[in-house]
């Protein structure tokens, strides 16, 4: 298979946030910044990644009677190192991002991409993958998170952008905000690929 189209796909074509509307909890609840979206981008590419790479390896001695189960534990072995990580050399990204860093073993991209990629596909191609819709959920949550947190506080990853006279859009930051401009960037999303197609 091609490389670059493999990588590439997770980028636009097949976003996983904008196209497939795969990690729809994690996406809306924790891009109220956008190093919360950094933070949370790449922890579930790493965990894509490593999943990626086992069950790729091991795809033609995983009976078909516990497939998933078994890619389940795989995805939360990964999922339990950046866990652990998190806690220990980042603890207030941790404190922030909270229960959502445990919920990536039920994350639909995670298992979606174990199920139709790298239970199919060699190591290097799932690699390749992993980090193609890794960076592809990450490009989408930054951009949600900095768009959240720049409407609703004036700032950037924490830098003061707007004057502080700024009066600030608290409903962006709510949960409402959060399904507001989410739909706002998938039509965008839509109407920019609809126009290369035509």
């Amino acid at each position: 298979m091609d490389k670059l189209k493999i990588f590439k796909s997770g980028l636009l074509k097949d976003n996983p946030i904008f196209v497939q509307l795969l990690g729809m909890c994690s996406a809306l609840a924790i891009t109220t910044s956008a190093i919360n979206g950094i933070g949370m981008g790449v922890a579930v590419t790493v965990v894509l990644v490593g999943s990626n790479i086992v069950i790729s390896l091991m795809r033609k001695v995983i009976p078909d009677e516990v497939r998933i189960p078994a890619f389940i534990i795989v995805i939360a072995t990964f999922v339990t190192i950046i866990d652990m990580f998190m806690h220990a050399y980042t603890f207030e990204l941790y404190q922030s991002l909270g229960v959502f860093i445990p919920l990536i073993v039920v994350n639909c991209i995670i298992l979606g991409r174990a199920e139709s990629f790298a239970s199919k596909n060699g190591v290097i191609d799932s690699i390749i993958d992993g980090l193609g819709m890794g960076v592809g959920f990450t490009f989408a949550i930054v951009i949600l998170g900095a768009i959240r947190e720049f409407l609703g506080s004036g700032a950037i990853l924490g830098f003061q952008i707007l004057p502080a006279a700024y009066e600030p859009m608290l409903i962006i930051i709510l949960p409402p905000g959060a399904f507001i401009a989410l739909g706002l960037l998938i039509g965008l999303v839509n109407n920019l690929t609809n126009k290369k197609k035509a």
